[in-house]
């Protein structure tokens, strides 16, 4: 029989074994042959103490006595233990040195129980004592820290596991589990994949096998690249082997990927190119939500997977793939090609492809200037009316040419990636934008040029003139607490639709007086000395800043309200505080709070991009910080522009020498070409007369990066948006205005679901507030006439349920019900969002009646719940209110 291999750790596991029990001795016998460099180390035993153990390899009768006998003399250390490897059988050793050894004779080695030590196992799985290549890699590979305990009997399966994690690395094991997708992790591991190729052929046989059995072919797939030298290709392999799942793939395309995958089956690419998928949407999501180096890892895979493409003539064939940039660029020309066709359908179906693939994630800029064109593309394709008036000119604008505005400045800024024939689609696209949008503001301009010379107060033309916003829009508010009135100067109704968009879905709640946002028509011309003092003082004015505070304060206290304006060397706060002392004491007390932020004028003037690429709050400084103090503290907020602004798109064309220029969008004189004279009550500059563009490309001082003064419709219409914190701040006959309010319909496809106005959100006029007078004269603020009784809009469902008999008798068994108007706007709220709500937003509309979020739910269950049946319910832990629509409908008899 072949005497089996000892290595230092089949002795440490014997020396564990059989010291505790030598009753002394110091020699230990074993069976076999040392083929161990190290003759001497030290070790620990199971009785709790360390020994030095000396290893001989000896295989004579004489040579096992002289080693024993200058061990004793050179080590007289009862710690010092000789252990002597070798194939002399017991019965040819005489008594006297088999009285030294520990059990009296020659030990045999049980590998399997060797390997149950190890692991804190009584024994092993049969299975494993029957696999030597697993024996011997267990005892091999064990690690500095051993082998991690496990139950009374190791099994094969927790055995091979653990081989894995010790020999190819943690990463492909976690927490004790082993999937494709840890497999695929693991192969983009540079140290990995070469251990296992080192491995001796027998353990990398088995390990594979046990891999394939139990996650499946595809490990198969990425053990043969590994072997290969090739695991660096295993997701970029997965990516082009997407291929097979296709219909209709030409054979000879299957026969190239064959040869770039070196002859593994198709069946088994199939699973490769599944399991890749899966795992690189993964990382597409954790790249994308902040972790630049899964960001970089998922490009790396990318660029790869373009270039095997590629070297194997299958780009072309890899058009309708999900990861490579080749077919996303394929995507984007299809799209190019719908919009210069005019091909309307095509276009929509070429942007929904491109934003199915993963570099839509990745590069949402490049999605989102192909959306912006395609949005301008679907504006093109209904017609707009000519402008009659300036009221209906600030109206379209604010309803729909502000949108149309923010699309154009996204598309002009075109894509950097996208190819030449893209960007000349993009720009013909704004081309077209531009010559439509021209003649709207020529038409405006004329009619503008008409109504100045008789407008005012008492005779506005049915549009809401600027120093008429603090008396319609701000004085409504301070009936359900002090307002703060945020003045964000240049904000174009651009600018405005961006804001809007990031504060929606949020805690706040817009609302307005209307079915749509409110604008006001600039002062004239269009700049901040005229424009921002009229809005602040409520009344027709040029100033600075000494009159806008003075007019501002003048004004809340003709209608018993004390105010403050604070300007931009007010707002900051000292070291440690982001706004200043004064004005977070404004904002807790009970005066009406004004703020004038100036990021977006600054930006026209420095160059900052913001207006180019899309305004967030957070962009414009203070404007986070001064939200959160105004929600914490209960103040419903206006938002609220001066003026609007033109950007400058033409690096190439100069300033205009025109005498009389006193700003860069307007002067005195004669009209050329593109301008429009204005004169009448509402100019404040120019002795009441003065000269201003109406083109987009006329300036007259150096070039920045926008300008205002002008009689664009961007420029004259002043956007304002209202926000209140619930529902309880709602001004009487105000009411909520949901997304679908304030988008217009060309913006979203016409697939898009789109969701009623909330009738219900409209609150009641109460009795005991004063409304807010209209401008003596006044025509109706939307130039709208009041609907006739039989036109008014039937009741929502929430509020048919809180007016219903069952409801009341409900509300009789509930100590301190909130109000009703309260239980309609969350269950209205409730029905828009499909029947479920998070509780955070459902405190949000219900405000001061839902403090405590989980009892105001609580409350709402016994009021709805009629006879125990679950109306209400909460769901996901708690945290998510849910409605059954149709068993409130029954419950409470509510008609559809």
């Amino acid at each position: 029989m072949t005497a089996p291999v000892l290595t230092r750790r089949i002795v440490e596991a014997l020396l564990e074994e059989w010291l505790p029990h030598g009753k002394g001795r110091r020699l230990l016998l074993v069976y076999g042959r040392y083929t161990d460099a190290t003759a001497e180390f030290v070790t620990s035993t199971n009785a709790a103490f360390r020994v030095r153990a000396h290893v001989r390899d000896e295989h004579s009768v004489l040579g096992i006595t002289e080693a024993w006998q200058r061990h004793v003399s050179g080590h007289p250390d009862d710690t010092d233990v000789l252990v002597v490897a070798t194939t002399v059988d017991d019965h040819l050793l005489g008594w006297d040195l088999r009285a030294h050894a520990i059990a009296r004779s020659t030990q045999t080695v049980d590998r399997g129980r060797i390997v149950a030590q190890r692991f804190g196992s009584v024994d092993v799985d049969p299975r494993l004592r029957t696999e030597t290549w697993l024996v011997e890699a267990l005892l091999d590979a064990e690690p500095a820290e051993g082998w991690p305990r496990n139950g009374s009997v190791l099994t094969r399966d927790a055995a091979i596991r653990a081989l894995i994690g010790a020999r190819l690395g943690g990463v492909i094991v976690r927490d004790g589990s082993l999937d494709v997708a840890a497999l695929l992790s693991w192969s983009r591991d540079p140290a990995g994949p070469g251990r296992f190729a080192a491995l001796p052929e027998p353990e990398r046989q088995g390990v594979g096998q046990w891999l394939s059995d139990t996650v499946g072919e595809t490990a198969a797939v990425v053990l043969r690249l590994a072997t290969a030298g090739r695991a660096g290709d295993v997701m970029p392999l997965g990516v082009v082997s997407a291929l097979v799942t296709e219909p209709g793939v030409p054979s000879e395309a299957l026969v190239a990927l064959g040869g770039l995958a070196g002859g593994v089956r198709q069946s088994a690419l199939h699973g490769l190119a599944e399991a890749v998928a899966a795992t690189l949407w993964r990382w597409v999501e954790e790249a994308r939500s902040g972790s630049a180096a899964t960001r970089t890892r998922v490009f790396d895979i990318l660029n790869r997977a373009e270039h095997l493409a590629a070297e194997a003539g299958l780009t072309g064939a890899l058009n309708a793939n999900r990861f490579l940039p080749s077919a996303f660029d394929a995507r984007l020309r299809r799209l190019a090609e719908a919009l210069s066709s005019g091909d309307q359908h095509a276009a929509e179906q070429a942007l929904d492809e491109l934003g199915e693939h993963c570099l839509a994630r990745l590069s949402p800029s490049r999605v989102r200037t192909a959306e912006m064109a395609v949005r301008l593309m679907r504006w093109l394709a209904i017609p707009v009316e000519a402008l009659t008036s300036v009221a209906g000119g600030i109206a379209s604008y604010n309803a729909s040419l502000a949108w149309v505005d923010r699309a154009l400045t996204a598309v002009w800024e075109g894509d950097a990636g996208a190819a030449p024939a893209v960007s000349r689609v993009y720009r013909e696209v704004c081309e077209a934008i531009r010559a439509r949008r021209t003649t709207l503001d020529e038409e405006f301009a004329q009619r503008l040029a008409v109504w100045t010379r008789t407008a005012s107060d008492q005779n506005p033309g049915g549009v809401l003139l600027i120093e008429q916003v603090l008396a319609t829009l701000a004085l409504p508010l301070a009936g359900g607490g002090a307002p703060m009135i945020v003045v964000l100067d240049g904000m174009s109704g651009a600018v405005a639709a961006d804001l809007g968009e990031a504060l929606t879905g949020e805690r706040w709640l817009e609302a307005a007086p209307g079915t749509s946002r409110a604008a006001s028509v600039s002062a004239i011309p269009s700049v901040t000395r005229v424009s921002r003092a009229s809005l602040l003082t409520g009344t027709l004015t040029a100033g600075e800043q000494q009159v806008e505070r003075d007019g501002f304060t003048a004004f809340w206290r003709r209608h018993g309200k004390k105010a403050e304006l604070f300007h931009r060397g007010d707002i900051a706060g000292q070291a440690g505080h982001r706004l200043s002392d004064a004005l977070m004491t404004a904002l807790s007390g009970d005066a009406v709070v004004g703020v004038v932020l100036n990021t977006v004028d600054y930006a026209l003037d420095h160059g900052r991009e913001g207006d180019r690429t899309g305004w967030s709050v957070s962009d414009i400084t203070f404007l986070p910080e001064l939200l959160d103090a105004a929600f914490g503290y209960g103040r419903p907020v206006l938002l609220v522009s001066d003026h609007g602004h033109v950007l400058d798109r033409f690096p190439d064309v100069g300033p205009v020498a025109a005498p009389g220029a006193e700003s860069a969008r307007w002067r005195t004189g004669t009209p050329e070409p593109g301008e429009v004279a204005l004169a009448g009550p509402r100019v404040g500059e120019g002795g009441g007369s003065v000269v201003v563009p109406w083109r987009d490309d006329i300036r007259y001082t150096q070039r920045r990066s926008g300008y205002h003064g002008g009689a664009s419709l961007s420029e004259m219409t002043v956007p304002a948006l209202v926000f209140v914190p619930s529902v309880e701040h709602l001004p009487g006959g105000w009411r909520l205005l949901t997304p679908e309010a304030v988008v217009p319909a060309w913006w979203e496809p016409a697939s898009a679901k789109t969701t009623p106005v909330p009738e219900a959100a409209e609150a009641p006029a109460r009795g005991r507030r004063r409304k807010a007078a209209e401008p003596a004269g006044m025509a109706p603020l939307f130039g709208e006439p009041p609907a006739p009784e039989a036109a008014l809009p039937r009741p929502t469902v929430g509020s048919a349920v809180v007016a219903s008999d069952t409801y009341e008798m409900q509300r009789a068994f509930v100590p301190k019900p909130p109000n009703k108007e309260v239980v309609a706007a969350v269950i209205d709220a409730l029905i828009d969002a499909d029947g479920v709500l998070p509780l955070s937003t459902v405190a949000s509309v219900a405000g001061r009646a839902a403090r405590r979020p989980e009892f105001f739910a609580v409350t709402l269950q016994r009021l709805l719940n009629v006879d125990q049946y679950p109306v209400a319910s909460l769901v996901d832990g708690d945290r998510r209110l849910k409605l059954d629509v149709e068993l409130l409908r029954s419950q409470f008899k509510v008609d559809r």
